[in-house]
Formats: structure tokens, sequence, C-alpha cells
């Protein structure tokens, strides 16, 4: 399909239609986890896998982190007609994975404890968590590769195939969680083993791609690789500190609830989690069927058809913040039964907790999705300093000072209060970005 010549409209969708199920089918490592721990272990199982949550957010952000940096810088050079530097671009991305799967592989393998907690693992929590971790210990590289050569396919115009090798691995890890946590009776380290097997097949599907005659990505010797290694960072930053704010978001949740709220209240939070993981991968699926177009006919100078693809966007967006905000209010106690058999007091608090926080998820796929509209269009600074402000310097501040002045309820208001302030922002300046597209 081409991106520079073919319909809009037909493209954005098929490319959106892809990048849903991947990143649907992503969400369910975590969402089966939390389902199957939850029966298994009770609210203590839901609690821990809240405090693995930062390493998931930290492990798939510096994925991302190559995979969405190098893939736009991919792509501009493609619409630009530059094929040696998008090969360039291509294997630098792929060594910066390597070094930065190699650093975190070392991480949590020897650091876990001092990690856990961290991130708010208490005595009674620690043991689970760790038990958990121990199968991921030996799988932590194929994440990060998984999230970078999706990316790529996606630029490499094969969105089928990255969506197929996570729906293979989505499918064993559903199937893997039951036989391994109930029929083998291993409890919380078999989620964590099917999550690990599941991450391998996903990575096995993906590198067949480089044997089909859609593959036009190749290796060569790129010229600066260091200097390469820097834009990559630098173009990927903001799509990597929308899942490194969350992981230190959920880090400053557990502690704030565990001093004012109480561990029923940190249970309820677990699921809170997961169903946010689920709103942030329909954000992220919007960026990521739109990063391609958008980056590629950029590159080109086709401001309407960047136009259009911003349109169709911005109609997806608002689809997914109003049905998942609908959702968590109509049914919040219907939620957290798929994660857990919740207790008297945990159905007593938890309608009140989703539908606070669940009013976050209204603009929240707008915020997530300008993130990668500013990086398509190489304005990385933009695209950063909105994902600072959202995803750490106003809603930390929030998080940390609610509590104390208006109580510890208030605490569930910090996102939501965050979202509408840099939703104003991100209004202001894709009105801005538009008239600069219409000059050119």
């Amino acid at each position: 399909m081409d991106l520079l010549q073919g319909k809009i409209k037909t493209i954005y969708f098929r490319y959106l239609g892809a990048a849903f199920g991947s990143a649907l089918i992503g969400s369910i490592y975590s969402i089966v986890d939390m389902a199957m721990v939850g029966q298994y272990q009770g609210p203590s199982g839901t609690a821990a896998l809240a405090v693995v949550a930062p390493v998931w957010n930290i492990i798939y952000s510096l994925g991302l982190l190559t995979g969405i940096g190098g893939g736009v810088l991919f792509s501009a050079a493609r619409g630009r007609g530059e094929t040696r530097r998008e090969r360039e671009y291509f294997t630098a991305s792929l060594l910066l994975t390597t070094l930065l799967a190699a650093v975190s592989w070392v991480a949590v393998a020897l650091f876990d404890t001092q990690m856990l907690t961290l991130f708010g693992a208490e005595r009674t929590l620690l043991p689970l968590a760790r038990e958990y971790l121990l199968p991921i210990k030996f799988a932590v590289p194929l994440f990060l590769f998984n999230q970078m050569l999706a990316a790529f396919l996606r630029n490499d115009n094969n969105p089928g195939l990255a969506t197929a090798a996570v729906l293979s691995g989505g499918i064993f890890n559903i199937f893997g969680d039951y036989v391994f946590v109930f029929v083998f009776d291993m409890g919380i380290m078999g989620a964590g083993l099917a999550t690990a097997i599941g991450a391998l097949i996903t990575c096995i599907v993906l590198i067949t791609h480089f044997f089909t005659r859609k593959n036009t990505l190749r290796l060569v010797r790129p010229a600066k690789t260091v200097g390469k290694f820097g834009q990559i960072a630098v173009t990927g930053l903001s799509t990597f500190f929308v899942d490194v704010a969350m992981g230190i978001l959920t880090m400053l949740f557990n502690r704030q609830i565990i001093r004012y709220l109480g561990t029923d209240a940190l249970s309820v939070y677990g699921v809170l989690v997961n169903i946010s993981t689920i709103v942030q991968c329909c954000a992220y699926s919007v960026g990521q069927a739109a990063q391609p177009i958008l980056s590629v006919n950029y590159g080109a100078g086709q401001s309407r058809r960047v136009s259009e693809t911003l349109r169709y966007s911005l109609y997806s967006v608002a689809f997914f913040g109003l049905a998942w905000t609908a959702l968590v209010s109509a049914v919040p106690n219907g939620l957290i039964r798929i994660f857990m058999e919740p207790t008297p007091q945990i159905r007593q608090i938890a309608p009140a907790i989703l539908r606070a926080y669940g009013l976050s998820f209204l603009l929240l796929p707008l915020n997530i999705f300008s993130t990668y509209y500013f990086q398509s269009l190489m304005r990385p600074s933009i695209s950063f300093c909105l994902s600072i402000a959202r995803g750490l310097a106003l809603s930390g501040a929030l998080i940390l000072l609610l509590p104390a002045l208006a109580g510890p309820d208030a605490l569930w208001l910090a996102m939501p209060v965050t979202e509408a302030v840099v939703a104003a922002a991100v209004v202001l300046l894709i009105c801005r970005q538009q008239k600069r597209l219409e000059k050119l």
C-alpha cells in the first residue's frame, strides 16, 4: 500500500486495525496475568503485580524509544527518497536496542529486590513479586526487541505481521496462564513463565518478516553511529517517557495509597493500572497507525495528507476516550470481578475510586496521541515537553499534594486534573502546527 499516493482513509484504518490488534493483544499479557493471579492468590497477588508494573513500563518504554524514534527517522528518510539513510537508521536502531536490552537484562537479573522495594513492595508483597519476575528475567531482551521490530514492520508496510506476532504470543499467554497457574499449580510464577514464553513466540513470528518479499529492511554500516543513536533517542524520547512516567506514577501512587488508604485501595489500584494500560494501548494504536503515514508524507512535503491523517486520528481518540470513560463509570464492580474475587470492603470502595480516576480516560488518548503526532512531524521538543508535563511534573505534584491538602480520596483526582490541563495545551499546539502546515 502506497503511503504517499494511496487513499488516506483506507490506509489509516487498515493501519489502525493492525495497530489496535497489536496493542490490545499486547495488553493481554498484563491483563491475563492480573486476572489469573488475582483469582489464584487473591488481593495480595493483585497488589504484587501492581508493584511489578513499573518494571514492565521501563522495559516496554526502552523498546518504544528505539522503535518509534528510529521508525520516525526511517520513514522521513524514505519520504525524501534517501534509501541509504533509512537503512542506516534501521541498523542503528537495532544496535541501540541490543545495547539497552543488555543493560536491562543485567539490571532486572541482579537488582530485582532493590527495584521492587523502590516501587513500593512491602515485606508481604516482595516474595510474590520476586516469584513472578523469576521467569521474566530470562526473557527481558525479547520484550525490547518485540517493541522495536513491531514498529519497524509497520513502517516497512507490513502491519499485519506485527499484529499476527503479538496475537500469537498473546493467545499462548492466555492458555499458558491457565495451565501454569492452575493446572500445574505454579501460582504467580506460572503467570510469569507464560508471559516469557509468549514473548519468545512473538519474537519468532516478527523475525519471519525478514524472509518475506515485503521486507525492505537492510543492515548497513551506519555513518556516525553514536550520532544516530542520539537522533533516535531524541526523536523517541517522548514516547519512551510516556511509559517510564507511568512506572514512576505507579510507584508514587503505590506509596501514597499505602500511606493514606491501605492495602485494599492498593488492590483496587492494581486493577486500575491494568485498565489504564488498556486505554493507553488504544491511544498507542492511534499513534502507531498514524506515525508511518504522517512521517513519510511530512518528509515528502505532502501537508494535505498530513492534515487528513490528523483528522481521522482525532476521530479515533475521541471514540476511545468516550467509550472507556462510560464503561468504567457504568460497571466498576464488574471490572473489579474480572481481576479478583473482591472482599466486601473492596466492593464498597471500588466504585468511587474507579469513577473518579476513570474521568482521566476521557482525554488520555488525545494526550498520548499528541506525542506521536509531534514526533512524526519532527517536533520532538514539543512532544517531550507534553510528556514531561503529563507524566511527571504536573501529575507527580498533584499525587503528592492533593491527599495532604484535600484528604486521601482526592488522590484519585490527580490524573483527571492532569489530563484536562495537558489537553488544553495540546489543542492549542495542534492548531498552531496546522497553521504552519498550511504555509508549506
